[in-house]
């Protein structure tokens, strides 16, 4: 398979990019530009003038806020098959975010006049791009609604449903799965600290809405553990 081949499939198996022709993959392939991140390499960082958006092929980027306290906040983890930095190809901004490889990650860059000459030629897809987009804003502000008005036991918990939802087993209402998040990355993606998520997790276990022995997670009762995300208990 020559290297525009294996563009135009990973562009096909994006969301962002799925609803194109092959002309208009093959256009789009094209154009790209391949990279190759170390684990611990900078993608980009927040504020920094955007030159295009990413395709994942590869690896695994983490997007992320950081406070004036070095407070690291997670916005979303990404893996192959996504599509990273979307926005500022439409309103010309700057990245909102810095990204990271958490691994050794292959990515193609597509310029942002590419994109959107290719939303110009096909309407349909550029409809299909705004409809991800928006979907993503909605994900965002639940995230803020979470961060801003739920205690950290709540914001664990959305994130063990969130994470069983990924990867679990359901089974008459409950589920199993692994938690390969450590507690302090769990703490980077619900705006806490290490030590506290530890206390989190701790309390879940007593009222019995969780048991956890060796990262491997059992949530006895799916329903109970979304009452208690809500603040319904």
């Amino acid at each position: 398979m020559d290297r525009i081949a294996k563009r135009v499939e990973a562009l096909g198996q994006t969301r962002f990019f799925g609803s194109l022709d092959q002309e208009g993959l093959r256009w789009l392939a094209a154009r790209a530009h391949e990279q190759h991140l170390a684990a611990g390499e900078m993608l980009f960082f927040s504020g920094e003038p955007a030159s295009g958006m990413f395709v994942v092929i590869s690896g695994t980027i983490r997007a992320f806020q950081q406070n004036t306290d070095g407070r690291e906040q997670v916005m979303h983890v990404d893996r192959a098959g996504a599509t990273i930095a979307d926005v500022p190809v439409f309103d010309d901004g700057p990245y909102p975010a810095s990204a990271i490889a958490e691994e050794d990650t292959d990515l193609l860059l597509l310029r942002k006049e590419d994109v959107r000459e290719l939303c110009l030629k096909q309407p349909t897809f550029a409809l299909s791009a705004l409809k991800l987009m928006a979907e993503r804003v909605r994900k965002h502000a639940h995230l803020v609604n979470v961060l801003s008005l739920h205690e950290v036991g709540q914001r664990l918990a959305f994130l063990l449903l969130s994470e069983a939802e990924k990867t679990g087993q359901m089974q008459k209402g409950s589920v199993n799965f692994k938690l390969d998040l450590s507690n302090h990355e769990i703490a980077t993606h619900i705006g806490t600290v290490r030590d506290v998520v530890s206390r989190a997790l701790a309390r879940l276990q007593q009222l019995g809405l969780v048991t956890l022995k060796l990262r491997a997670v059992r949530i006895p009762d799916v329903q109970a553990l979304k009452v208690y995300a809500e603040g319904q208990h």
